[in-house]
């Protein structure tokens, strides 16, 4: 089955209308062509409408902030933690960068569940989990200890990091993409950088455990906003992204019978159009909506889910693709685990010697920043690859999202080198703040764009390849995790920002490789993408 489709490429779909260039059996708005195609189920989230959808994404941003805050709220507080419990700041780092790499492996064990039992009951067993997990944090007494909690929180906050990149293709078409999924990065990095600033300040009135006790309070209610409104978004669709094109043409030019053998099939045709009624669409009720998992039709065997759990390994090795966008999204996350291991030592002491409450407000810089990288990431990013399309007769490339990365890796390396150099030369805080804010913003659009690439290039595969590329990303952040604060102890904030801005450029400026050579490497995989995606699909 896979050969027949080796002359497609993968990630190349006919997107805009432009004198007709569009296939007749297309679904069109606004003359842009509807990918993936919809059915004409109106249960099928692709046909919901425009409300019900905008609650699905918000249903993902509760659950981003209801994970992601409570476990970051100690990025602002680490020197009050080290005063009262003696745990060293660099073993509280060190934790948290077990738990980044637990978010990444874990997802080999959520995402496979979430793709066949459905993505409702994940989430929701993924924030309930999350509250006495924070309640524990509270009584941490060793380095041990913190390890241990660290480790069990990133295990059951995994999906946090794979399975919104699924639930928002679930529901939003191939051109929406990349404004929904920065929506979902600014919500994932937004969290991280609210959690500092609340954390801050909650500590200087309650202390730091009743800070812990805050993030398991807000894990609960999120839990209970989700478990309210949060629909399924699972849905097993005909066909695969891209071959729509070629499945009109097929059908267009099927041989016709002549009316000898019309004649002899009349009959036994009318016979079964009277045994094959329409399809009849049923309409959940409220009691099924509220179903933590779903035996839905069409779902993957439990062998095939099993089997889903070691193909990212095989994705990487298969699929450059997918490891370099696991590359990119990495070293955005260094970037991001390089701010967080020195925001509070370099504020709390000299000359600073800022309190906590303080520390976390130089977040405020990042959080505008990433509210700046989510919108060029998301809608200009999306406007600019359907003015790209235009271009190139009414089809889109997923190289064409990539430009957007240009801008952002000068501005990593400006961001980076304003943050080390200014905080050695003890420059004013407002420079700092920028610096931060500069560099925020580049992360989190070198992130939205590197999930985006890596799911419009393998759509029908992107549940495991999307755990593919957090692994890789996941990897690198517990690498620098783990190594950031004898890095910049042994070479100084300069000399290691510095090296860190140029590497920033230099990393993210690869993507002009992949603007020249990813098409071909898309094609030179098409005959393994086909075959996965077509078990895939048989699979159901």
């Amino acid at each position: 089955m896979a050969t027949q489709h080796t002359a497609v490429v993968p990630g190349t779909v006919h997107l805009v209308d432009v004198s007709g260039a569009v296939p007749a059996g297309a679904k069109m708005r606004d003359g842009i062509q509807l990918v993936p195609r919809p059915s004409d189920d109106p249960e099928d989230p692709l046909n919901w409408s425009r409300g019900r959808k905008m609650l699905a994404l918000a249903m993902v941003v509760v659950y981003t902030f209801g994970t992601g805050l409570p476990m970051t709220l100690q990025y602002s507080i680490l020197a009050d933690i080290t005063a009262d419990t003696g745990i060293s700041t660099a073993t509280l780092v060190e934790g948290t960068g077990y738990a980044f790499l637990l978010l990444g492996f874990g997802c080999l064990f959520w995402q496979p569940i979430a793709l066949t039992y459905g993505r409702r009951g994940v989430y929701l067993v993924s924030t309930l989990a999350t509250v006495p997990l924070m309640v524990w944090t509270a009584y941490s007494k060793s380095g041990g200890e913190w390890f241990a909690h660290r480790i069990i929180l990133g295990f059951f906050c995994a999906p946090i990091e794979a399975l919104p990149e699924v639930s928002i293709p679930d529901v939003f078409f191939a051109h929406e993409r990349g404004a929904m999924m920065g929506v979902y990065v600014f919500s994932l990095f937004g969290s991280n950088f609210l959690a500092p600033l609340i954390g801050g300040w909650f500590n200087e009135a309650y202390g730091w455990k009743w800070t812990m006790y805050f993030g398991a309070i807000f894990a609960a209610v999120a839990f209970i906003i989700m478990f309210f409104f949060m629909e399924e978004t699972m849905y097993f669709r005909q066909g695969l992204e891209g071959l729509e094109d070629e499945q009109d043409e097929l059908a267009a030019a099927a041989p016709t019978t002549d009316a000898g053998e019309k004649g002899e099939k009349s009959s036994s045709s009318s016979q079964t159009v009277s045994e094959s009624p329409a399809a009849i669409y049923v309409k959940p009720t409220l009691a099924q909506k509220l179903v933590w998992f779903r035996k839905m039709d069409g779902r993957p065997t439990y062998q095939h889910m099993l089997k889903t759990m070691y193909m990212p390994f095989i994705y990487l090795y298969q699929f450059p693709i997918v490891l370099w966008a696991g590359f990119i999204y990495g070293i955005n996350l260094c970037w991001y685990q390089v701010l967080n291991g020195t925001a509070s030592p370099v504020l709390a002491n000299a000359p600073y010697n800022w309190s906590s409450g303080l520390v976390g407000t130089i977040y405020t810089g990042p959080i505008v920043g990433a509210a700046i990288g989510c919108y060029w990431a998301g809608s200009i990013a999306d406007k600019f690859t359907l003015w790209l399309a235009r271009r190139n007769n009414g089809v889109r490339e997923p190289e064409h999202r990539l430009w957007p990365l240009l801008v952002t890796a000068v501005l990593g390396a400006i961001g980076l080198i304003m943050w080390g150099v200014g905080a050695q030369h003890h420059a004013h805080w407002a420079v700092l703040a920028v610096g931060l804010g500069i560099l925020t913003a580049s992360v989190v659009a070198g992130g939205s764009v590197a999930l985006s690439y890596n799911i419009d290039c393998y759509k029908d595969i992107s549940g495991d390849t999307t755990t593919a590329v957090i692994l890789v990303r996941n990897l690198m952040g517990f690498a620098i995790a783990y190594g950031i604060t004898p890095w910049y102890t042994n070479m100084g904030l300069q000399n290691c920002f510095i090296m860190a801005g140029f590497l920033a450029l230099g990393c993210t400026l690869t993507f002009l490789f992949m603007t020249w050579k990813g098409k071909d490497l898309r094609r030179a995989s098409a005959e393994r993408y086909w075959k996965y995606a077509a078990e895939s699909s048989s699979a159901h």
